[in-house]
């Protein structure tokens, strides 16, 4: 195998987060090749855009991959309901799930991408559980997590229809994931949708319920470190402060509340920097996807 060979991978979806990703791809290849972007509508900006980019483009949907078995990745960035049937239809292709259809398992790159190395259909969760479940379980690996909550906040502008029609999905699978990969025994989500002028900045607030006596100085320290390792792959990815704790009132009884405040600045690849959701999501699942086909270059998996 040579450095010079790729993996051709496609966008489903052309979307605000199918649009981002593109950018992502061109901008940083790796050991990715962007074959084709589809969608539905042959007049959405999207597709305009990779028109304008020199990309293939289809208006035929999911469809459109069936007769294209050289494209061995592809990133589903449409909804919940429709990654059911592309599924479906596509059961020998990786699947990069940005929908909360949540089929295949839960993905957090520097949490667990090397267990789901072999998967052909991972779920990115949302943008929120992407921020939010690498902190708890930054928490969880140190010190026990009674309850976790986060709540995310995003600029309007921001938020395309899809993520809008996915609101309900993206509690239960942010909150889901929260539990499964993050660690805590019980967790909540709650998004905003913030319209203010002009647009804020991707903000995150977790919050853990803990046990008395925790070492506050390893969780933190644990916390700095998976900061770290997300901005590897997001660099506007930070703590707005230092996490605290403070003595509360619990359904647990009077129990330690660790808070941790995060925000997310996007690179501005396709939306403005203050849409980090989008980044956060599309970069994470640049990242799945790029050490996707590294696997599958190393199994001799490339298809001229």
């Amino acid at each position: 195998m040579t450095q010079a060979q790729k993996i051709k991978v496609g966008i489903l979806g052309s979307g605000n987060i199918g649009t981002d990703l593109m950018y992502k791809l061109l901008k940083r290849p790796g050991n990715m090749e962007l074959a084709l972007v589809v969608g539905i509508d042959p007049e959405s900006d999207g597709l305009k855009k990779a028109r304008e980019e020199g990309i293939e483009t289809s208006a035929e949907g999911a469809q459109a991959f069936v007769s294209r078995p050289d494209i061995r990745i592809i990133f589903d960035a449409t909804s919940a309901k429709a990654h059911v049937q592309t599924a479906k239809l596509l059961p020998d292709r990786k699947l990069v799930d940005m929908t909360p259809a949540a089929l295949g398992p839960f993905v957090v790159p520097p949490v667990n991408l090397t267990d789901h190395i072999n998967s052909n259909d991972v779920n990115m969760i949302s943008c929120g559980g992407q921020a939010s479940t690498a902190l708890i379980y930054a928490v969880s690996r140190v010190a026990p997590v009674e309850y976790a909550e986060l709540i995310t906040a995003t600029a309007s502008n921001s938020v395309g229809p899809g993520t809008r029609h996915n609101i309900d999905e993206f509690t239960y699978t942010t909150a889901d994931a929260m539990k499964a990969i993050g660690g805590a025994k019980e967790a909540r989500a709650i998004p905003i949708i913030n319209p203010a002028e002009p647009p804020i900045m991707m903000s995150n607030s977790v919050y853990c319920v803990m046990d008395e006596g925790f070492d506050e100085a390893a969780v933190i320290a644990s916390i700095e470190q998976m900061i770290a390792d997300v901005q590897v792959y997001v660099p506007g990815y930070r703590l707005k402060a230092k996490p605290s704790v403070e003595v509360r009132d619990t359904p647990w009884g009077r129990r330690p509340v660790l808070a941790i405040l995060n925000e997310v600045q996007g690179a501005g690849d396709y939306l403005p920097a203050y849409a980090g959701n989008l980044d956060i999501m599309t970069a994470s699942a640049w990242q799945v996807g790029d050490v996707f086909a590294h696997q599958l270059i190393q199994e001799g998996a490339v298809v001229a």
